[in-house]
Protein backbone atom coordinates (compact mmCIF):
# COMPACT_ATOMS: atom_id res chain seq x y z
CA UNK A 1 0.00 0.00 0.00
CA UNK A 2 2.99 2.48 -0.06
CA UNK A 3 2.25 3.63 -3.50
CA UNK A 4 -1.46 4.18 -1.98
CA UNK A 5 0.22 6.48 0.43
CA UNK A 6 2.61 7.96 -2.25
CA UNK A 7 -0.27 8.91 -4.60
CA UNK A 8 -2.33 10.42 -1.89
CA UNK A 9 0.51 12.95 -0.96
CA UNK A 10 0.96 13.45 -4.15
CA UNK A 11 -2.49 14.17 -4.36
CA UNK A 12 -2.79 16.53 -1.74
CA UNK A 13 0.28 18.68 -3.11
CA UNK A 14 -1.05 18.76 -6.63
CA UNK A 15 -4.58 19.99 -4.90
CA UNK A 16 -2.96 22.86 -2.84
CA UNK A 17 -0.97 23.87 -5.47
CA UNK A 18 -3.53 24.09 -8.29
CA UNK A 19 -6.57 25.30 -5.71
CA UNK A 20 -4.01 27.41 -3.86
CA UNK A 21 -2.91 28.83 -7.49
CA UNK A 22 -7.34 29.73 -8.12
CA UNK A 23 -6.80 31.29 -4.95
CA UNK A 24 -3.73 33.82 -5.71
CA UNK A 25 -5.01 34.52 -9.19
CA UNK A 26 -8.77 35.21 -8.44
CA UNK A 27 -8.01 37.06 -4.36
CA UNK A 28 -5.07 38.87 -5.65
CA UNK A 29 -3.93 39.16 -9.14
CA UNK A 30 -7.38 39.69 -10.72
CA UNK A 31 -8.00 42.56 -7.62
CA UNK A 32 -4.67 43.93 -8.90
CA UNK A 33 -5.37 44.28 -12.63
CA UNK A 34 -8.39 45.88 -11.99
CA UNK A 35 -7.23 48.74 -9.25
CA UNK A 36 -3.87 49.16 -11.69
CA UNK A 37 -4.84 48.35 -15.33
CA UNK A 38 -6.49 50.65 -17.69
CA UNK A 39 -9.96 48.86 -18.39
CA UNK A 40 -9.24 48.38 -22.43
CA UNK A 41 -5.72 46.50 -21.06
CA UNK A 42 -7.28 44.08 -18.33
CA UNK A 43 -7.10 41.13 -20.53
CA UNK A 44 -4.08 42.07 -21.77
CA UNK A 45 -2.44 41.95 -18.48
CA UNK A 46 -3.81 38.81 -17.47
CA UNK A 47 -2.98 37.62 -20.84
CA UNK A 48 0.74 37.91 -20.07
CA UNK A 49 0.73 36.87 -16.06
CA UNK A 50 -1.92 33.47 -17.36
CA UNK A 51 0.79 32.47 -20.21
CA UNK A 52 3.30 32.08 -17.17
CA UNK A 53 1.35 30.57 -14.81
CA UNK A 54 -0.88 28.35 -17.39
CA UNK A 55 1.99 25.54 -17.60
CA UNK A 56 2.29 25.20 -13.85
CA UNK A 57 -2.01 25.07 -13.65
CA UNK A 58 -1.29 22.17 -16.17
CA UNK A 59 1.06 20.49 -14.42
CA UNK A 60 -1.16 20.41 -10.68
CA UNK A 61 -4.26 19.24 -12.50
CA UNK A 62 -2.92 16.82 -14.53
CA UNK A 63 -1.51 15.27 -11.37
CA UNK A 64 -3.93 15.84 -9.43
CA UNK A 65 -6.31 13.72 -11.71
CA UNK A 66 -3.64 11.36 -12.39
CA UNK A 67 -3.03 10.47 -8.32
CA UNK A 68 -6.93 10.79 -7.78
CA UNK A 69 -7.76 8.38 -10.09
CA UNK A 70 -4.92 5.82 -8.97
CA UNK A 71 -6.38 6.22 -5.59
CA UNK A 72 -9.59 5.01 -6.72
CA UNK A 73 -8.65 2.29 -8.93
CA UNK A 74 -6.42 1.29 -6.23
CA UNK A 75 -8.61 0.87 -3.58
CA UNK A 76 -11.29 0.33 -5.42
CA UNK A 77 -13.24 2.84 -4.33
CA UNK A 78 -15.95 2.93 -7.73
CA UNK A 79 -18.67 2.03 -5.63
CA UNK A 80 -18.71 5.40 -4.14
CA UNK A 81 -19.97 7.07 -7.04
CA UNK A 82 -22.84 5.16 -6.36
CA UNK A 83 -23.62 6.50 -2.86
CA UNK A 84 -24.74 10.53 -2.98
CA UNK A 85 -23.20 10.51 0.96
CA UNK A 86 -20.31 10.63 -1.06
CA UNK A 87 -20.84 13.62 -2.92
CA UNK A 88 -17.45 14.96 -2.26
CA UNK A 89 -16.53 12.42 -4.88
CA UNK A 90 -18.54 13.69 -7.70
CA UNK A 91 -17.60 17.78 -7.02
CA UNK A 92 -13.88 16.54 -7.40
CA UNK A 93 -14.46 14.83 -10.32
CA UNK A 94 -16.47 17.29 -11.71
CA UNK A 95 -14.28 20.46 -10.73
CA UNK A 96 -11.13 18.46 -12.17
CA UNK A 97 -12.99 17.56 -15.81
CA UNK A 98 -13.62 21.20 -16.06
CA UNK A 99 -10.11 23.00 -15.24
CA UNK A 100 -8.88 19.53 -17.46
CA UNK A 101 -10.88 20.98 -19.97
CA UNK A 102 -10.47 24.61 -19.85
CA UNK A 103 -6.64 24.11 -19.67
CA UNK A 104 -5.89 21.05 -21.97
CA UNK A 105 -8.54 21.95 -25.03
CA UNK A 106 -10.55 25.12 -24.76
CA UNK A 107 -7.87 27.40 -23.73
CA UNK A 108 -5.31 26.16 -26.42
CA UNK A 109 -7.63 25.95 -28.84
CA UNK A 110 -9.59 29.38 -28.55
CA UNK A 111 -7.41 31.50 -25.82
CA UNK A 112 -8.70 34.72 -24.96
CA UNK A 113 -10.52 35.57 -28.29
CA UNK A 114 -13.14 38.10 -27.86
CA UNK A 115 -16.50 36.42 -28.63
CA UNK A 116 -19.35 38.64 -29.79
CA UNK A 117 -21.09 38.85 -26.99
CA UNK A 118 -18.53 40.84 -24.73
CA UNK A 119 -16.04 42.08 -27.38
CA UNK A 120 -15.11 44.90 -24.98
CA UNK A 121 -12.26 44.17 -22.95
CA UNK A 122 -13.48 45.49 -19.57
CA UNK A 123 -16.44 43.38 -20.07
CA UNK A 124 -14.62 40.05 -20.52
CA UNK A 125 -12.46 41.12 -18.05
CA UNK A 126 -15.46 41.39 -15.20
CA UNK A 127 -16.90 37.84 -16.84
CA UNK A 128 -13.50 36.68 -16.55
CA UNK A 129 -13.25 37.43 -12.25
CA UNK A 130 -17.24 36.40 -11.74
CA UNK A 131 -15.72 32.72 -13.06
CA UNK A 132 -12.95 32.69 -11.21
CA UNK A 133 -14.54 34.06 -8.10
CA UNK A 134 -17.29 31.17 -8.53
CA UNK A 135 -14.79 28.39 -9.10
CA UNK A 136 -12.45 29.12 -6.20
CA UNK A 137 -16.21 29.28 -3.98
CA UNK A 138 -16.70 25.50 -5.61
CA UNK A 139 -12.99 24.59 -5.18
CA UNK A 140 -13.06 25.33 -1.36
CA UNK A 141 -16.41 24.00 -1.03
CA UNK A 142 -15.16 20.66 -2.53
CA UNK A 143 -11.51 20.86 -1.01
CA UNK A 144 -14.05 20.85 2.58
CA UNK A 145 -16.08 18.22 1.59
CA UNK A 146 -13.40 16.29 0.62
CA UNK A 147 -11.29 16.51 3.81
CA UNK A 148 -14.14 16.40 5.73
CA UNK A 149 -15.86 13.27 4.35
CA UNK A 150 -12.61 11.35 4.17
CA UNK A 151 -12.44 11.31 7.72
CA UNK A 152 -15.79 10.80 8.60
CA UNK A 153 -17.85 13.77 8.94
CA UNK A 154 -20.83 12.66 6.23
Amino acid sequence: MDDFIVARALHVLAVLMWIGGVGFVTCVVMPSIRRHDDAAQRMEAFGRIERRFAPQARLWVLLAGASGFWMIYRAQMWDRFEDLRFWWMHAMVCLWLFFALMLFVVEPLLGHRPSNRAAEPAARFRRLEWVHRLLLLLAVVTVLGAVAGSHGLF
